[in-house]
């Protein structure tokens, strides 16, 4: 490497200095990064699964004129969407790491710009053994330039940049899946709540059947074998209750700590089931380029790398830097303002490297690899975006066409119990023909729950598939 120091002589002329820094100005507009596209990808005209079965919302842009979880028209829910925005710690590590991002692009832009720094200082000396004593004092003002000749600092700050918006589209995608993740849990909590009614109901019923086969043995009409299985039927239907109450607490405790809580001191009063299935509209697939975070982060991230090629590009060509000096010095602080003690100076500093033995072109290589890579990932993250829609959408099909048959099982069951339990009043069938249609009737009722449970996840996770109608600014409006 090699660096030359060229001095300027007192005598040159202002005019000669404006024609270098336009110059260095002219330059500085040539960049060595390659031109920024955004990576092509097949956008199919319209989802496979949605077809003609599919019913439109009303709106049909609800996901876009508010927040999405309102579609369920739960109050609770809605409440503890609105805190889990502000106090989960996910949300809050996300909200950070955009503040640093922001923080890196102020840095990157700060470096366009001269540097000036200013420093001074006073001396005293003397002693017994010296001819003279006094104080020196001096102050100096220095101004240095790096012109970005070949655009690599412009490269820097769009890298920053790309990158800060991609911390965004994180920061956005935290709180989709934060509000997902709660919602879920809540629907599986008030799923509980309607399983431990019918279960409350079951062992009603169950303890009445038991009572039922204990005075029909003691009556003598029965073997004790009828009421051994009411015994077992009513002991597994305690269990499964205590089961169906472990698994709400599960539920309470994952909300206490999405919502920043400690379970201890959180709870969700038991309350009604608003089983409501909302109608969300699918949109376009063009429209799910736009709308969800991780796909805006991948893009901005391709962006990101393709700065960083023009940053190892700039290597090839020399760096230049300007510096000036303004300084004044004296036997006290009066003297620094006197023109008799002032000195300037002026340099222009070039440096090139000669010969790094192929290191400059390995670390170009390197950047166009990365950019390749992330190429790559943001396709596979579209694939996977456009996946997770034709899933969602049919399961919300099929469980949508399996609902009016689970409600007619369930009806069939309970009037076969019904049924059943009557004739073994009358001593016409015996006690297991009541057992199993019982059991029946029971697992039909708690699939019917779990199906519509299963519906509204499923339109939770078609919300977030669809990207929850989040908007990144830097990007064209749908």
């Amino acid at each position: 490497m090699t660096r030359s120091i060229i001095p300027l002589a007192p005598g040159v002329r202002a005019a000669r200095w404006a024609s270098l820094g336009l110059a260095l100005t002219l330059l500085s507009a040539c960049s060595v990064t390659p031109p920024y596209q955004r990576p092509e990808m097949p956008v199919p005209a319209t989802f496979k699964e949605a077809g003609a079965t599919w019913a439109p919302a009303a709106p049909a842009d609800a996901l876009d004129r508010g927040p999405w979880w309102e579609l369920f028209g739960d109050a609770e829910l809605n409440r503890l969407a609105e805190q889990v925005q502000l106090s989960n710690q996910n949300i809050a590590a996300a909200v950070a790491a955009y503040a640093q991002a922001q923080a890196v692009v102020r840095q990157q832009r700060a470096g366009l710009l001269p540097s000036v720094s200013l420093s001074g200082g006073a001396t005293r000396s003397g002693g017994e053994g010296a001819s003279r004593s006094g104080t020196t004092t001096q102050a100096s003002l220095g101004v240095d330039w790096a012109p970005d000749l070949w655009g690599r600092l412009e490269s820097g700050v769009n890298n920053a940049q790309a990158s800060a918006q991609a911390s965004e589209a994180d920061l956005a995608s935290a709180r989709l899946s934060a509000v997902g993740s709660l919602a879920s849990a809540y629907f599986q909590l008030r799923e509980a709540d309607a399983e431990i009614g019918l279960l409350q109901a079951t062992v009603e019923g169950y303890e009445r059947s038991l009572q039922i086969a204990r005075n029909r043995y003691s009556a003598g009409v029965v073997a004790q074998t009828d009421v051994l299985q009411a015994q077992t039927q009513l002991a597994n239907a305690r269990a499964d209750l205590a089961t169906a109450r472990q698994n709400r607490a599960r539920f309470e405790h994952a909300l206490a700590v999405l919502t920043g809580q400690a379970p201890s001191d959180f709870v969700v009063p038991s309350a009604p089931w608003v089983a409501q299935v909302p109608q969300v509209p699918p949109g376009v697939p063009s429209t799910l380029l736009q709308r969800r975070p991780d796909i805006a982060s991948a893009e901005r991230a391709v962006a990101a790398a393709n700065a960083q090629i023009g940053i190892q590009r700039a290597a090839y060509f020399p760096s230049l830097s300007l510096g000036a000096t303004l300084g004044s010095g004296g036997s006290s602080v009066a003297d620094l303002f006197k023109a008799s003690g002032t000195v300037w100076s002026l340099g222009l500093s070039i440096a090139q490297t000669v010969f790094d033995a192929g290191a400059t072109a390995a670390r170009v290589e390197e950047a166009q690899a990365a950019r390749d890579a992330r190429v790559a990932v943001y396709r596979q993250t579209v694939l996977t975006a456009f996946q997770s829609v034709e899933d969602q959408l049919t399961v919300l099909r099929t469980l949508r066409e399996q609902e009016p048959l689970r409600r007619e099982a369930v009806s069939a069951a309970e009037r076969t119990a019904q049924q059943l339990l009557n004739r073994y009043r009358e001593g016409q069938v015996g006690y297991t023909e009541v057992v199993t249609a019982q059991v029946s009737a029971l697992s039909a009722q708690r699939a019917l729950l779990q199906l519509q449970v299963n519906r509204q996840l499923a339109v939770v996770a078609l919300v977030q598939a669809l990207g929850g109608g989040w908007q990144a600014p830097w990007q064209p409006p749908a």
